[in-house]
């Protein structure tokens, strides 16, 4: 998929993708379609040499305003015909039928983010509720307009929190205040969020793409793509080992190849008082990876 009807995609001269959600008419609400336009994305974006950081916000006043609940039908998407069990969904999990009528469409826009080897940076500019807000629990940093609304209100309609936010949100903001959130199923601001620790900071509207863009550059243009994209995986998959053994393992491999990597030049930059110029390519990752 080369161009996208739900969504914007530019890339800078640094190689900061700014992934735009465009339904502005609509309040960039999710569809299947966006779904399937945001899985694309991001896999496109993990494989794409230039492309070393992402920024994801919403076209217009909303980031997205939550699934569009206008179309015919069971709204989500999902094939009501079907009674769908826990070994369907562990031995046939990517069967067309249980892909496109019984998996949860946020669910695998999530783990696309999960598996990109990029740093992806949310800049909630407006309304972020149920999937809209789901969705930036795998960005790696968040930040929020003066403006946004956030919410997980899944409660409101009688369904349960999705896109893996069971996973995600209780070790963003621990277990009792992603209860309460999902309990009530309250709308709040950007500083409650920040109290929450969902969002770094919260910015003047004016100031928040930029603010985002910032961020973005400098991992883009600062860091080793290797060095970020292992450190990605290795925090959110090692954190939920076990035991910390898993963690060594899994750090002695990325730290043997990187330190023969950009490493050399990390090292020899530091001792010539100069900014590292790191060469190396999210492509260039070395033989352990994928290790899981």
């Amino acid at each position: 998929m080369t161009s996208y009807q739900t969504l914007n995609w530019s890339v800078d001269t640094d190689g900061v993708l700014l992934l735009t959600l465009n339904r502005p008419d609509q309040l960039n609400a999710f569809t299947i379609e966006m779904a399937n336009e945001l899985v694309d994305a991001f896999t496109r974006a993990s494989d794409d040499d230039s492309v070393r950081a992402v920024v994801v916000t919403g076209a217009g006043k909303a980031f997205c305003a939550g699934m569009d609940l206008s179309v015919g039908g069971n709204v989500f998407g999902l094939d009501e015909g079907q009674r769908p069990t826990m070994d369907d969904l562990q031995t046939r999990l990517n069967d067309p039928a249980i892909l496109n009528g019984v998996r949860d469409t946020g669910g695998r826009v999530v783990l696309s983010i999960f598996d990109c080897k990029k740093p992806v940076i949310g800049a909630i500019n407006g309304a972020a509720v149920g999937i809209g807000a789901t969705m930036t629990l795998p960005m790696d940093i968040r930040l929020a307009s003066d403006k946004a609304r956030i919410g997980f209100v899944f409660g409101r309609i009688g369904i349960v929190p999705e896109a893996c936010s069971s996973w995600f949100l209780p070790r963003i903001v621990g277990i009792s205040r992603a209860l309460e959130w999902t309990y009530m199923a309250d709308v709040f601001d950007g500083h409650e969020a920040q109290r929450g620790g969902l969002v770094k900071a919260v910015v003047p509207g004016d100031d928040l793409l930029a603010e985002a863009m910032k961020i973005a550059r400098r991992i883009a243009t600062e860091r080793s793509a290797v060095g970020i994209a292992l450190t990605r995986q290795m925090m959110y998959r090692n954190a939920a080992q076990p035991h910390p053994l898993a963690a060594h393992q899994v750090d002695s491999l990325a730290m043997f190849y990187t330190s023969i990597g950009d490493g050399k030049e990390g090292v020899q930059a530091f001792l010539d008082k100069r900014p590292a110029r790191f060469t190396s390519q999210a492509s260039d990752m070395p033989p352990f990876y994928p290790w899981w």
